[in-house]
């Protein structure tokens, strides 16, 4: 039998395995997470919009980037798309008119209010391997890895 050392290797390839393993893991959960999206008829990007809208209101662009974690380089793309779909629309910022705010529409908050149920339904199958124990372990040694 041989022991855990011996099995995973010196540091540098328990290091690589580790990226590998985390990668992969990533990779699967994601796939999972995005079955209840996609059969909601909505790309990631389009759910995360309408689903931070949705709990934390009217946003400007930026503010939407930063709480979704992404990056701008298509969010106007994103946008501009789910207002031709009349899921959000854009207005005027009241403390700056230069600046607009993005705001679910009635028809967003439907479709969202459809879809986040199974989506959490989803994120609970998933997660449902771990116990409360490993969980509160993963969520620790993610953000001590993460520097968070």
């Amino acid at each position: 039998m041989e022991d855990n050392k011996t099995k995973y290797g010196n540091t540098e390839e328990l290091n690589l395995k580790a990226l590998i393993a985390l990668s992969r893991c990533s990779q699967s959960v994601h796939k999972r997470e995005y079955k209840t999206i996609k059969e909601g008829g909505l790309t990631v990007s389009q759910f995360a919009v309408l689903e931070v809208l949705y709990h934390k209101g009217d946003l400007r662009i930026c503010e939407i980037i930063d709480k979704i974690l992404s990056t701008g380089g298509n969010m106007t793309v994103v946008i501009d798309n789910l207002v031709k779909d009349g899921l959000v629309s854009r207005c005027s910022d009241p403390a700056d008119k230069r600046v607009n705010l993005i705001r679910i529409t009635d028809k967003g908050r439907a479709l969202i209010q459809g879809i986040f149920p199974r989506h959490k339904e989803n994120i609970n199958e998933i997660f449902s391997v771990l116990t409360d124990d490993e969980k509160r372990n993963l969520i620790r040694t993610l953000k001590k890895l993460s520097g968070v």
